[in-house]
């Protein structure tokens, strides 16, 4: 398969990357920072990746997807390690911005990459399995935390080497660069005209992802679980997604997307709600945090797949970006929200404010089926 060296490189990649959040929120936390603060270092996170889906992809199509691949990910080591340069808020909120703008066009580059090899008959199932690959990476980089701790510089190198490797498999082994995209520029009226619920959805996920990712961890510290006992947690929501997320792809191949989209964030819904009502318990709470990673981690790929569906070839590296800039424009909101539905109303504050989020996604996707219904739209490709 011509996209196994991507895909190798997205494992480590993403293994070290999506660990960082959770490092800094306890290592925050350790090191006195406040809940509110905490959310401020994913807000400036998100920031840059709103500007860096402006930039980035102007990158790719000046230098290609490889160059940009490299330099970007050389910039986020450099930021990782950057943090044990000096332990303050405001300068790590900065090193935080640095990684969210190199990330934004990580992604763009990977996905891009990942969909100007398929078609609209396999889409959901090639993402699928880079979201599994993904999200299983990701799971496991959470034990580096019982490893290595998060109190020392142990864990800030190897996040930082693992950043370093992914770059070998793409520089090296991969040959399958796509095109130079065509000159362009992120309009956000665009990618709403191509797709309306997945601008929406998007920004759903950003806000409940992100505030669950930083913020949860919080949550189940306090409730007296070790650096092992949260890795686990978080896990077992990665899992999760990585179980279903090749059902729930295939599902939206054969059938409207909007139907697994809705089945999967009423789930998430519910889940939350299971978590925001259930006695602080370890049983519980990793019962509840697989059930809502393995229903809401998997609605951008849903999500993506159905954009993709009603955009040409030549505007995936345009939509690509898009979409992650809505994600972002959640995103900057969900780990502020998120901290702050914590701090004034605990663990059923927080995910009182998840569920809530998804189920108002599931409202907007129903009515959207109902405005436009399957007949009236493409083959799985609802508005």
């Amino acid at each position: 398969m011509p996209l196994v060296p991507l895909l190798l490189a997205a494992s480590m990649l993403l293994g070290g990357s999506g660990l960082q959040a959770t490092v800094l929120s306890l290592r925050g936390a350790h090191e006195g920072f406040g809940t509110a603060m905490i959310g401020v270092l994913g807000t400036t996170y998100f920031l840059g990746y709103i500007i860096g889906c402006f930039i980035n992809p102007w990158l790719v199509g000046q230098v290609g997807h490889i160059r940009v691949f490299a330099a970007l990910a050389a910039l986020v080591a450099v930021a990782t390690l950057g943090f044990l340069l000096w332990v303050n808020p405001w300068f790590w909120a900065s090193l935080r911005f640095v990684s969210g703008f190199c990330f934004a066009g990580l992604f763009a580059v990977m996905e891009s990459w990942l969909n100007a090899a398929s078609g609209n008959e396999n889409r959901a199932r090639v993402f699928s399995i880079y979201r599994v690959v993904d999200l299983t990476c990701v799971a496991l980089g959470q034990y580096l935390m019982p490893l290595f701790g998060v109190e020392g510089f142990l864990i800030f190198i190897a996040m930082a080497m693992l950043t370093c490797l992914s770059v070998i498999p793409v520089a090296l082994f991969d040959r399958s660069n796509p095109s130079l995209p065509e000159a362009f520029h992120v309009n956000p009226r665009t990618i709403w005209r191509i797709s309306p619920i997945a601008c929406i959805g998007c920004v759903a996920v950003g806000l409940t992802n992100t505030g669950f990712r930083l913020i949860s961890p919080l949550h189940v510290q306090a409730m007296g679980m070790n650096l092992a006992q949260i890795a686990t947690f978080l896990s077992l929501a990665i899992f999760g997604a990585a179980l279903l997320q090749f059902p729930l792809g295939h599902l939206s191949d054969r059938h409207d997307r909007r139907v697994a989209l809705m089945i999967a964030s009423s789930g998430a819904a519910m889940a939350a709600l299971f978590l925001a009502l259930t006695p602080p318990s370890v049983i519980y709470a990793y019962t509840g945090s697989f059930l809502y990673g393995a229903l809401s981690l998997p609605l951008y790929s849903l999500l993506a797949a159905h954009a993709y569906d009603r955009a040409s070839r030549g505007e995936f590296v345009t939509l690509a970006a898009g979409l992650s800039f809505f994600f972002s424009l959640g995103a900057m909101i969900g780990p502020l929200a998120a901290s702050l539905s914590f701090e004034f109303g605990g663990g059923p504050g927080l995910f009182g404010f998840l569920g809530g989020v998804q189920a108002l996604l599931t409202t907007i996707a129903g009515f959207r089926l109902v405005v436009r219904p399957p007949k009236a739209a493409a083959v799985s490709a609802g508005s």
